[in-house]
């Protein structure tokens, strides 16, 4: 992909994921992941209904007329997106491939955090640490975020979704909201979720393809793994074939349910022809 062509797609994400994020999403974004705490702002005086507690007594006893504390959420908030970028993201039988609707998402939240002054960071992993970008505020830095997504090559094909939150948790220390986004065709990595999401407000967007729930009777087909690199001739007409798979990508689909239920995270399934921002607005009001 040459500069140009580069900068009119960031363009295009750009214009419907902000549109997305200014009229639909800030507001549930803010009500959904709320600041650390409240701190004071200003006293005024007293009105009919305010809150008896929160009467400033010094004000008070030197003006000889109520006043009251008013505080403010204190928003200062670190969202991290950790993407997974290994070959299986490169799949799609539908209008896009799993790794457009997860650029469209990571962007999509991007700028519902910027909306709200948040910091972003991205992290970017295989069955490697392909990119970290350290959390900063502004849309020049979204853009870039979103530039990394859309032509960032990788080393790796694989994924390591353990080593991936280790590193994250090595290097972001105070509490962030974090979204793991990535088709979880992969296991292990429960215990290391459960000690991140101790510390820190996890969610897990599994996005997935149709023909990844069960292949049709197709006779002889030749796939590729894309993360192995291999192609393979499959006897798609056997029946113990296509039941073999389907039990494959159960298993997987289980183990990622089970492990962000257990260890107290939040989850979302987006299928590639779905709509994501229902699936989101869902979530963000489920939260909030």
């Amino acid at each position: 992909m040459n500069t140009k062509e580069l900068l009119k797609k960031v363009r295009k994400i750009e214009i419907k994921t902000r549109r997305l994020s200014d009229h639909i999403f800030g507001g549930e974004y803010h009500s959904a992941f709320k600041g650390r705490g409240m701190t004071f702002s200003e006293v005024r005086q007293y009105q009919f209904g305010d809150d008896v507690r929160a009467i400033d007594w010094n004000v008070t006893a030197r003006t000889n007329e109520p006043y009251i504390k008013v505080f403010e959420e204190e928003r200062e908030l670190t969202m991290m997106l950790l993407v997974d970028i290994s070959g299986s993201e490169f799949f799609g039988t539908q209008q896009q491939f799993k790794k457009d609707v997860i650029t469209e998402v990571a962007a999509t939240l991007a700028f519902s955090a910027t909306q709200n002054n948040d910091k972003i960071g991205l992290l970017l992993f295989t069955d490697q640490i392909e990119l970290f970008i350290p959390p900063k505020k502004g849309r020049s830095h979204v853009l870039r975020i979103i530039r990394e997504l859309l032509e960032f090559e990788p080393r790796g094909k694989g994924t390591d979704l353990t080593e991936a939150l280790k590193y994250f948790s090595n290097v972001i220390k105070k509490k962030a909201i974090v979204f793991v986004l990535s088709d979880f065709m992969t296991e292990g990595y429960e215990q290391t979720l459960k000690i991140v999401a101790g510390k820190h407000d996890v969610t897990g967007i599994r996005i997935y393809d149709r023909r990844e729930e069960e292949i049709p009777n197709l006779g002889m087909v030749q796939m590729k793994d894309e993360e192995k690199g291999e192609l393979v001739l499959v006897n798609t007409a056997s029946k113990r074939v296509r039941q073999s798979y389907a039990l494959h990508y159960r298993t997987n689909v289980d183990y990622y349910q089970n492990s962000f239920r257990k260890s107290g995270a939040g989850s979302i399934h987006v299928r590639t022809d779905d709509s994501y921002v229902k699936k989101l607005l869902g979530y963000f009001k489920q939260r909030g």
